[in-house]
């Protein structure tokens, strides 16, 4: 898929190093990080689960946004939703979340979800903007 100024793939193990790079480009993105499910065996397993609904946008051979997205066979799961600091507010995030869930709809999920930090206040603007709703109601 090809916009303007990025195209859209799948995400490949091979991308691991340029994801963690990315990953550590924000506060928010480094500290959901951790090193069993992120490790580059973490994320291979995810993939090898998950191959046609992660997405990773891309600019002049680097990725400038992911979005990491699974499910369990009912409930769809977005994972480490992020975009470089320098190309936010271009559309990427909502293209990618477009992306993932259009991707989701094809293996059957109608529900999705994610879990966001509650002082990610941009974080969780962006997402109501999506369409999300803060669940307040569970644990």
């Amino acid at each position: 898929m090809e916009t303007e100024n990025y195209t859209v793939r799948l995400v490949t193990i091979g991308d691991y190093d340029d994801l963690l790079k990315l990953w550590n480009s924000t506060e928010q993105s480094r500290r959901a990080l951790n090193p069993v499910d992120d490790s580059r065996d973490g994320i291979e397993r995810y993939l090898r689960r998950n191959p046609n609904t992660c997405f990773a946008a891309v600019q002049d051979g680097g990725i400038i946004g992911v979005i990491l997205t699974g499910h369990d066979g009912r409930r769809g799961i977005i994972h480490h939703m992020c975009v470089h600091p320098e190309f936010r507010r271009m559309g990427i995030a909502a293209h990618l979340v477009s992306l993932a869930e259009e991707a989701l709809k094809k293996e059957g999920i109608q529900k999705v979800f994610g879990l966001v930090f509650v002082d990610n206040e941009e974080g969780n603007r962006f997402w109501e903007k999506q369409g999300y709703s803060l669940r307040t109601n569970l644990n």
